[in-house]
């Protein structure tokens, strides 16, 4: 099959969207790609939202929740029922340029031991207003030696360090098309998105499993989108109680399941230091989180038994997995080959690429918050 008749999915999941999931939607139905299919999971919206989604019900798969089953479970209702070789997952918040998708595709198609493709999101005001200002919300995700991620170039002006093709270490889930083979291969108890995480840092786990199993993400800048970004370091205070609670529990529970053992050891200081100081944060300005450690607990079986089965599955050397961990945005130069040329099958059970030389981009100012 040819690669502008692949059928690629949309999957989003709404819980009180109403201010932006049409905006959303039109801009999903307007994507230049030929074969594309979109499914809804709404999270029991109280707001107006599924009254706006019924006027497309003839143009989506609508799955109607009767709880908030939170973005992990609801993301793999969604998938589960797509059929596309490709899946992008989409946040209602997002607004894509009608090349995102077949952008993306493309690029993705000519690499086969990509299993991730993202690009270029640029800050979006809420419900989806365009800021005069051009600044970037994600252009891919790194992480930090302390097992911190952040997103690349976020709330910095756009670039040309920006503007170039480069793997990097995983993709928002705001906008990241995915593979449907590496949804499958990286997998675990049947869930793609760690549904013990409810939301947030579910992608980055995506991301880190992916790493550990051999497949690359690959950034596009020239796919372009925008994104409203409510969720950040420097607002931590303003955020729900929840969201700093799943925040902090999450960030030990995608580490129990993905940590290497030299990896660990390697930055042991760092994320001792670390450790140190959100238990300290915790204790004493954000009490709401304390319980975090409680829940960490609770999943610490269940945890190690996902670890047991990500790890018996890893493909990459420990020594290609501790590149990326730096305090500076990682890339790895790419030269993608011509649209003609035939992709390689990846062979099983190997790391599927040299390991390059990392490229180091410039580093990206910021405060480090308490927690």
């Amino acid at each position: 099959m040819g690669t502008d008749k692949k059928l690629v999915s949309v999957t989003i999941v709404t819980h009180d969207s109403a201010s932006c999931v049409q905006r959303c939607l039109d801009s999903v139905l307007s994507q230049d790609w030929p074969r594309l299919e979109v499914t809804v999971a709404d999270n029991a919206s109280r707001d107006q939202t599924r009254s706006l989604l019924a006027n497309y019900q003839n143009r989506i798969q609508l799955i109607l929740n009767s709880e908030n089953r939170g973005f992990a479970a609801a993301q793999n209702q969604a998938i589960r029922q797509a059929k596309g070789e490709w899946i992008l997952v989409l946040n209602p918040d997002a607004l894509l340029a009608p090349n995102f998708v077949s952008l993306l595709v493309r690029g993705g198609t000519l690499d086969p031991s990509v299993g991730t493709v993202c690009g270029k999101l640029l800050r979006a005001l809420p419900g989806l207003e365009i800021p005069p200002e051009r600044l970037l919300d994600s252009a891919g995700i790194y992480f930090t030696p302390t097992f911190r991620h952040f997103d690349r170039g976020f709330h910095l002006p756009d670039g040309e360090e920006y503007d170039q093709p480069v793997y990097v270490f995983g993709a928002t889930a705001a906008a990241a098309l995915y593979r449907r083979s590496m949804i499958e291969d990286i997998s675990a108890e049947g869930e793609f998105f760690d549904e013990d995480f409810f939301f947030y840092r579910e992608d980055a786990d995506v991301a880190w499993r992916a790493q550990l199993q051999g497949w690359r993400c690959l950034y596009l800048p020239d796919a372009t989108g925008y994104h409203v970004r409510r969720v950040f370091p420097e607002c931590r205070r303003q955020l729900p109680e929840a969201v700093n609670f799943h925040s902090v529990k999450n960030r030990f529970l995608m580490r129990i399941k993905n940590v290497t053992w030299p990896l660990y050891l390697r930055n042991f200081l760092p994320v001792a230091a670390r450790d140190i100081a959100i238990v300290a944060y915790c204790l004493v300005v954000e009490r709401s989180s304390l319980p975090a450690f409680r829940a960490v607990l609770q999943n610490w079986r269940r945890m190690l038994a996902k670890r047991r089965l990500i790890q018996q599955r890893r493909r990459v050397s420990h020594d290609y997995l501790r590149s990326w961990f730096r305090f500076r945005p990682m890339t790895v130069p790419v030269e993608l080959p011509r649209s003609d040329a035939q992709p390689a099958s990846v062979p099983p059970n190997r790391e599927p690429y040299p390991i390059l030389p990392l490229r180091t981009t410039r580093a990206e100012p910021g405060r480090i918050p308490p927690l």
